[in-house]
């Protein structure tokens, strides 16, 4: 199964253009064989009937503050057409930007059998409110499990693997005594959440935590405050790279080992932590990254310009549709229970497979930040057990 996908990732070239991804920004139609989409009218009058064709909906924003990243998704997902020569499936796109709930309404009303999106997490129930009724299934490019269900597959990075995954680490490697800098607000809450259970699960010991609003002086403030505690070998700071070296600074003295800075799937693409000295030795982890590089040079080549880090999870949904749409039958229900295969999915982010609630699963691989490197010290699993 992994090895069939895989053979779709090998060659990022530019084959015929397809008329089989289309763009519906609320309504109106428009083309998106290149980087510069154009209306051309509404829904009704630009999709033919297909009959040898899956329909597709692809729900993200195209017009608001989202909408380039929302572009990023959607070219992304004509590129995974293009590089596997696909020609059964038909894409439409719609923007959710304006009413996400009419979005899906029109594109169960244009006969698509499964959505890839929506986007945004506080989206997702107003279009199952549409798609449940429909027996359409979403698969979303959220990363808040609360919202996965047997109907509802998170496709997302999902914070609480990546501190699962490092916690089980750092225990394998020495630590023993835990503490946490956690941001105040929803991901501060699901990074705390989670990091209690795998230092559990791990059999290690939380001895202390601090929280902050997220600023230069709080989080400052509050490494101090965990400082001051001790008593702890390794320490998860939940933020990104700039806040994460400037409380590394306040918990170690130049050229301390120890404590051991833990960070989350915010570091990746950030080179910036390899800067700080206070950084060394730091580990963090997050999926591969080395189609993620070869994905881009073919992304600038045709767009002219850098996708986001999310877009490839449209190419990789394509490439999960492609592959379960060999058992289903243009005009019928997508076969959702065929997303639950057990060795999984081979994607531009590496191995991943979905759980039966909904919750996708990632392989992710372990990087330390060195003295002015990151390097990978445990790579991600190439298969589930």
């Amino acid at each position: 199964m992994l090895g069939s996908l895989k053979r779709g990732l090998v060659a990022l070239t530019l084959v015929v253009a397809l008329a089989a991804c289309q763009v519906i920004p609320g309504g109106g139609g428009v083309e998106t064989g290149g980087p510069s989409p154009e209306e051309t009218g509404p829904s009704g009058e630009v999709l033919p009937t297909d009959t040898a064709r899956h329909r597709v909906a692809l729900l993200v924003p195209l017009s608001g503050t989202n909408a380039d990243v929302g572009r990023s998704i959607a070219n992304a997902t004509t590129m995974a057409l293009l590089d596997t020569n696909a020609d059964n499936l038909r894409i439409t796109t719609y923007d959710t930007a304006t009413d996400a709930a009419s979005a899906a309404s029109r594109a169960i009303s244009d006969g698509n059998k499964l959505i890839l999106g929506p986007l945004l997490r506080q989206n997702v129930n107003a279009v199952l409110s549409r798609a449940e009724p429909a027996n359409v299934p979403l698969i979303t490019f959220s990363n808040d499990i609360s919202v996965a269900a047997p109907d509802v597959f998170v496709m997302g990075h999902v914070p609480e693997q990546s501190v699962e995954r490092t916690v089980r680490y750092a225990y394998a490697h020495g630590a023993r005594n835990f503490a946490a800098l956690i941001p105040n607000g929803e991901y501060g809450r699901r990074a705390a959440d989670a990091f209690t259970s795998a230092v559990a699960r791990a059999g290690g010991k939380l001895v202390a935590s601090e929280s902050y609003d997220r600023g230069n002086t709080s989080i400052v403030s509050a490494a101090e405050r965990l400082e001051a505690k001790g008593g702890f070998d390794a320490v998860l700071i939940a933020d990104g790279a700039r806040l994460s070296a400037m409380a590394a600074g306040a918990l170690k003295e130049p050229g301390m080992v120890l404590p051991t800075i833990l960070g989350t799937e915010l570091w990746s693409g950030e080179a910036s932590i390899a800067d700080a000295s206070a950084m060394r030795g730091a580990l963090f982890s997050a999926v591969p990254d080395a189609r993620y590089r070869q994905f881009v040079d073919s992304y600038r080549s045709r767009f002219g310009g850098t996708p986001y880090r999310i877009a490839t999870l449209g190419y990789d949904a394509v490439l999960l549709t492609l592959r379960v749409a060999r058992d289903w039958k243009p005009g019928d229900d997508f076969p959702a229970g065929k997303m639950l295969a057990r060795d999984g999915f081979l994607g531009l982010d590496g191995t991943f497979r979905f759980r039966s609630d909904g919750v996708g699963e990632r392989a992710m691989e372990v990087r330390r930040v060195d003295n002015g490197t990151i390097s990978i010290v445990d790579e991600a699993p190439q298969k589930f057990d």
